[in-house]
């Protein structure tokens, strides 16, 4: 019976966080990202992965094992739902997750961050022939939206918009397809997952950008009207025991994000192969525009925003 239990528990692994620089060093490491989302992280039908989050990730770990002057490791992907990722960093399952991860204040009391090395918005998906739909009012006609179930962000936008009709799903997939077959009008979330699926189905659908229609208050800060309806910056979750490991990323990403003179960056070719050519076209345009607050290229090791004052709620509408 001892000789069994000694042998179940080697089967379950260590529950000691891993150390992102030990395992390039031994030549395997375990990352984490989304299976699931066109663009961003998706695996194959070969049990391959492909997608922006993925070839973060390899670049990440190629750069640190140059720096140590070892050998690329070899790289076994673990699918990371959003639920799951901080337990199965804290758990020792995985070195590092890059996972559509967004960094706020909750979750960086429970896991390290390196980056950002992303930043997006909160998004409408629409039907390319659908002229109706041309900014976040436009859903106060009778518009139904989709999310899935239980989304903050679909929830936002009902609490705004009176007249939308929130429908939703279990999946963003499951949006996707009610979205081609007229089901819906519009579906919400990250635009860097919508501008996945709209990759993915040329010609199909358009983005359109979400800003508040009114001043808001939402979690106790005061929203103007015109600003994005969300502002997620993208992190590299990790253990917090290891805070050179969480050094070394943060070199990677900087690294990833410098062009050679007259070329793009590494993180720019990634981002066009699996986003598209037009919305990151679109993104980098209003980028830089003077005009809107919104902004594409991150400041990598830059978390001020986690203890930034929320202005007051006093004048909302």
């Amino acid at each position: 019976m001892i000789a069994v239990l000694a042998t179940a528990l080697a089967a379950c692994g260590s529950s000691e966080p891993r150390n992102l620089l030990d395992s390039i060093r031994n030549g395997k490491v375990i990352l984490g990202t989304k299976f699931d989302q066109p663009g961003m992280g998706m695996q194959k039908p070969d049990a391959s992965v492909v997608g922006f989050d993925p070839e973060v990730s390899e670049f990440v770990v190629n750069h640190i094992a140059d720096e140590l002057g070892v050998a690329h490791p070899e790289i076994s992907w673990r699918e990371t739902p959003s639920a799951q990722r901080e337990t199965l960093i804290n758990n020792g399952e995985v070195d590092m997750i890059a996972a559509t991860y967004s960094i706020n204040a909750a979750r960086s009391k429970k896991v390290a961050f390196a980056g950002p090395y992303l930043i997006t918005y909160q998004g409408l998906l629409v039907r390319q022939d659908d002229d109706t739909l041309t900014s976040l009012t436009d859903l106060n006609n009778g518009k139904k939206l989709c999310s899935v179930s239980g989304s903050t962000p679909a929830q936002n936008v009902k609490a705004q918009l009176s007249g939308v009709q929130l429908q939703e799903y279990d999946s963003y997939s499951s949006c996707v397809e009610a979205l081609r077959r007229g089901k819906v009008d519009a579906l919400t979330t990250d635009e860097t997952i919508l501008a996945g699926y709209s990759n993915r189905y040329p010609g199909e659908f358009k983005l359109v950008s979400m800003t508040y229609p009114k001043d808001a208050c939402v979690k106790d800060a005061l929203k103007k009207a015109g600003a994005p309806f969300s502002k997620e910056r993208y992190g590299i979750g990790m253990a917090q025991e290891y805070p050179e490991a969480v050094d070394a990323v943060n070199r990677a990403l900087t690294a990833m994000l410098v062009a050679p003179p007259g070329g793009q960056s590494p993180w720019e070719i990634a981002l066009r192969e699996n986003l598209g050519d037009k919305d990151v076209d679109a993104f980098a345009g209003r980028a830089d525009d003077p005009k809107v607050d919104y902004d594409l290229l991150p400041t990598v090791g830059d978390l001020e925003f986690l203890t930034s004052k929320s202005t007051p709620c006093e004048g909302a509408a």
